[in-house]
């Protein structure tokens, strides 16, 4: 890793311009990491641009995010960027309509890709993968200090929100004391920790409370497997009238089910097909849980596409959890 961040530093230093890019339906992880970098290339006067793949919409909880309102429509991303990033995202697929922007920056400049998924593709010209770190934020974090860029009271909120969101509240086993130190060192830049946490997990719409109360009704069980599931209907989006990215926090419902050590939400996304979402207690690795079906993750947070049937998606992972549990 030092090497890679010595050389991605001095590319993106000496660079006239940096476009910026996270994956598409962006996550606290994603969406804090690429708006760090934003302000950290505003603040050092790097000329950059940033952006995820259509839809350009983000959940509600992440309004809060200083810089949010930098972000262009990928319609106005650079398509030939001499020197590109992308941040939380494993392959070209992931960057959706800002993939050819990727593939040219890797064919005719430099990408560098910064993430900390163990599936990562490793598909840029300089690869920041560090599959210790709890979070992309922390991998932006390092960038940061190879730099000998400071921090500033806006940047540490967008390190901190990929931070706390990626180790599930510092509740997953990703949660070390490395994860502490930085979150220490964050929290000393005043970054209003009370309301990061009332904006991210506990500010809700009555709408989006309804909704959950319908998707709770339909739960599944399987005690004998460990294993819970629900889903979330495009149906039931326009019932409650409810946006697709307000229903990202689903599954930290799900998971408080003390009978299973599995847990998955299936949510239809209109027009994209079934994005699912997978979370284990850490007895099961649902990182090798989503690769079987395209997907990918951690050993306890992961996730894949699917555009089979709810009810199929439903069936085919609860077979392969009981083959997962099989001896």
């Amino acid at each position: 890793m030092s090497s890679s961040l010595e050389r991605a530093a001095t590319v993106i230093d000496e660079a006239d311009s940096v476009a910026l890019a996270c994956h598409v339906h962006p996550d606290g992880d994603a969406l804090g990491s690429l708006m760090a970098m934003r302000l950290l290339c505003e603040a050092h006067g790097t000329p950059a641009v940033c952006s995820w793949p259509d839809p350009f919409v983000v959940g509600p909880h992440y309004e809060y995010l200083p810089g949010l309102d930098l972000a262009v429509p990928p319609g106005d991303f650079p398509t030939r960027p001499a020197v590109m990033a992308t941040f939380d995202l494993g392959s070209f697929a992931r960057l959706g309509n800002l993939a050819d922007a990727a593939q040219h920056a890797h064919d005719s400049g430099e990408l560098i890709v910064v993430d900390h998924h163990a599936d990562n593709h490793r598909f840029g010209t300089i690869n920041l993968i560090d599959t210790n770190a709890a979070a992309t934020a922390v991998v932006v974090r390092d960038l940061a200090a190879t730099l000998d860029w400071k921090l500033t009271p806006e940047i540490a909120v967008c390190l901190y929100t990929g931070l706390v969101t990626d180790t599930g509240r510092f509740r997953y086993p990703n949660t070390t004391p490395e994860v502490f130190h930085l979150a220490e060192e964050l929290a000393s830049f005043d970054i209003g920790i009370d309301r990061i946490e009332w904006e991210l997990f506990e500010k809700h719409r009555f709408a989006y409370l309804q909704l959950v109360g319908a998707v709770l009704a339909r739960t599944r069980l399987d005690t004998d497997s460990g294993f819970v599931a629900t889903w979330c209907t495009s149906e039931d989006l326009a019932e409650f009238g409810v946006e697709f990215d307000e229903t990202e926090g689903l599954i930290d419902v799900i998971r408080q089910t003390a009978e299973a050590s599995i847990s998955c939400v299936i949510r239809e996304s209109p027009g994209e097909g079934n994005r699912v979402s997978l979370r284990s207690t850490g007895s099961a690795d649902v990182g090798q849980l989503a690769r079987q079906f395209g997907g990918g993750g951690h050993w306890f947070m992961a996730g894949f596409v699917s555009t089979d049937p709810v009810a199929v998606v439903v069936g085919q992972v609860a077979a392969a959890v009981r083959e997962l549990r099989s001896p």
